[in-house]
């Protein structure tokens, strides 16, 4: 099956925490397909950013249950992917800032 890679990588996720994970361990954690497995996920980020990956690790988190004036809905569930690269690269998500 065939992957574009803008369906694959949807966006870097920055926040206060994957920010932390950036300094103390080189990894950058993107929002990616729920259906993508490592190797594409390594393909499409090596190939986007021009990096070389060395690991993955993924992690569904579940969709969360939010209470409306007409009752309750339940958020989708996503995947979060923690991609740690080689020592000395670096992927740079605002050019010029």
């Amino acid at each position: 099956m065939a992957y574009s890679l803008n369906y694959v990588v949807l966006k870097p996720m920055l926040t206060e925490k994957t920010t932390y994970v950036l300094d103390s361990c080189n990894r950058y954690v993107f929002r990616v397909a729920i259906n993508a497995n490592k190797n594409i996920i390594k393909s499409a980020i090596e190939k986007l950013f021009d990096v070389k990956v060395l690991n993955i690790k993924t992690s569904i988190l579940p969709g969360k249950v939010k209470r409306t004036k007409k009752g309750t809905i339940k958020s989708k569930q996503f995947k979060k992917a923690y991609v740690k690269i080689k020592e000395g690269q670096k992927i740079e998500f605002f050019k010029g800032i």
